[in-house]
């Protein structure tokens, strides 16, 4: 399955994107840390490069995430040029906090009643951008749900006379080149549900599950996952959970059972778990290189 999400207000807000860059110092991307590579939007990155500006990724959720696959991406971002990654919860308060305080020394020009650090949040939707900014400010000024997309345009406010930060809506990109990546943003809940079938992103989830993480999987659902493939976990969830179908004579409700699997895994039920790593995202650039590549044919 290939899934695409691109509301219409997303267009108007990548603009907007465009337009604030010029008016700022340093990115806040703010990625989910159980697939941060799938959560990284490249339009943000195509963003920063054409103004230079530096980036602060924020691992968020990371106490949802496995701990070394969390240590592994922030060598890996921490690696590369005019970026700074940290690990951290954004619903935290003491967390939070330090966000400004690693922003600065990306900007060290900007720092003074004059010249205010400026600072705006980006990322795809539903990642914590709006908790973040709720509390940095110590109040609620963007509105928070449970859904994709609930902020749908820009908003600037002052954490103090040197510092401004401007928070923005969930920005994905037009088309999701990889099938994988759309589904691990189905799984984190970043891709809303009128775009998906629970059932196939049960079945990718309940894969990963098997491969990485069987021991947690076994156990919440007190069952042998030995043999089993993805459908297999969410037909064995259905008959664990007493999901039946009362319309169909008794048969299993997959779609009911799919939703327990990704309603458990978000909410952390199944332990802390990574989608990937980047060992697996390295793997899977080369498997798309390869199969994109023309093969040499001797003519």
């Amino acid at each position: 399955m290939s899934i695409q999400w691109f509301p219409g207000h997303m267009t108007s807000a990548r603009k907007k994107a465009a337009e604030t860059m010029e008016f700022i110092d340093v990115v806040i991307e703010v990625l989910d840390a159980r697939a941060p590579e799938a959560s990284s939007n490249p339009l943000i990155t195509e963003l920063r490069a054409q103004r230079q500006r530096p980036c602060l990724k924020i691992l968020n959720k990371a106490d949802l995430a496995d701990p070394e696959a969390t240590k592994a991406w922030l060598d890996f971002y921490n690696g590369q040029q005019s970026v700074k990654a940290v690990a951290l919860s954004c619903k935290n308060g003491a967390h939070a906090a330090k966000v400004p305080k690693l922003c600065q020394p990306l900007a060290p020009h900007r720092n003074s009643t004059l010249k205010p650090l400026r600072m705006m949040i980006m990322g795809i939707p539903n990642v914590g951008k709006s908790t973040l900014m709720n509390t940095l400010l110590k109040r609620r000024v963007a509105h928070v749900g449970d859904e994709p997309a609930v902020t749908k345009s820009q908003q600037s406010h002052n954490i103090n006379e040197r510092m401004t930060l401007t928070d923005s809506p969930g920005l994905m990109w037009p088309k999701i080149e990889r099938p994988s990546d759309g589904l691990m943003l189905a799984a984190i809940h970043a891709i809303g549900r009128n775009a998906v079938i629970e059932e196939e992103v049960a079945e990718f989830l309940a894969g990963i599950l098997l491969a990485r993480y069987p021991a947690p999987l076994a156990a919440r659902y007190a069952m042998d996952v030995k043999d089993l493939d993805g459908i297999g976990v969410v037909e064995a969830i259905a008959r664990k959970r007493g999901c039946i179908a009362k319309s169909r004579d008794g048969e299993l409700d997959l779609e009911k059972a799919a939703m327990i699997l990704l309603t458990e895994f978000r909410a952390g039920k199944l332990g802390r778990i990574s989608l990937e790593t980047p060992e697996t995202r390295r793997r899977l650039m080369e498997s798309c290189a390869a199969v994109s590549t023309p093969q040499d044919t001797g003519v």
